[in-house]
């Protein structure tokens, strides 16, 4: 039996999708930082998030330790239903200047525990939403080192860091990717930029509503020129009727 084309390329999508899948399934099943990566110097919102790898157990537990050789002076969990979240601080080596104040002491953990009958179950992924800052300025990077605890007594160390050269290891800690502040100087000419983008999109916005009116005038002269050819119709055919 002969396959057409069409079928061979459906099969063909289909196993490219697969494969597609399979491969992302594994970076998936990872413990990692949304977004990848946020501004140096910054304030910024991330989120850890969890996904459930075991097709039995559930999970009831995350611990996050932030790397204190690069503390932040502001670390804030946003509000979950069914999780409770603890933060732990240690003392600082080195004072941590915030807003000409000395910061001598900075949140180095955070645990979310399951409250009953709230958990992370198979198939599924959790959220875990913090604010952070200021982001340190002298660093390309962020690890934070986590463990997935599940209500079977498994514990998952997300640890292993990554070094460069080598593979991926099996169980990598989250990173977040530190980038640089604009340059001085690009915010005048992103200002600029803002006003000429502001006047294109008005005049974007005048054009669309002209044609948008346009078009709302056409569909009613349709609409009355269709009336009339069915009047006419009609009138014909009863013309037709009464002279028969």
């Amino acid at each position: 039996m002969r396959i057409s084309p069409a079928r061979r390329l459906a099969a063909a999508a289909t196993v490219a999708a697969a494969s597609v899948v399979a491969l992302a399934a594994p970076a998936f099943a990872h413990v990692t930082v949304q977004p990848g990566s946020a501004q140096q110097g910054g304030y910024s919102a991330v989120a850890f998030r969890v996904p459930n790898e075991s097709d039995s157990a559930s999970t009831v537990k995350l611990e996050v330790n932030l790397p204190l050789d690069h503390p932040m002076a502001s670390v804030r969990t946003q509000p979950i239903p069914g999780w409770t979240a603890t933060l732990e601080k240690s003392k600082l080596d080195k004072p941590l200047k915030s807003h000409g104040k000395d910061i001598t002491e900075a949140v180095s953990k955070i645990t979310w525990t399951a409250d009953a009958g709230t958990k992370i179950g198979p198939g599924q992924y959790q959220d875990f939403s913090v604010s952070l800052g200021a982001m340190p300025d002298d660093t390309e990077k962020l690890t934070f080192k986590a463990l997935q605890t599940y209500d079977n007594g498994d514990v998952v160390r997300w640890i292993d860091e990554a070094k460069e050269g080598q593979a991926e290891p099996a169980k990598p800690a989250p990173v977040l990717t530190l980038t640089k502040a604009p340059a001085a100087g690009a915010g005048d000419h992103h200002g600029a930029g803002s006003a000429d983008a502001a006047k294109d999109q008005a005049a974007d916005h005048a054009s669309m509503n002209s044609d948008d009116s346009t078009a709302r005038t056409l569909g009613v002269v349709g609409i009355v020129v269709g009336v009339i050819g069915a009047a006419l119709g009609v009138l014909g055919l009863r013309r037709k009727n009464s002279a028969s």
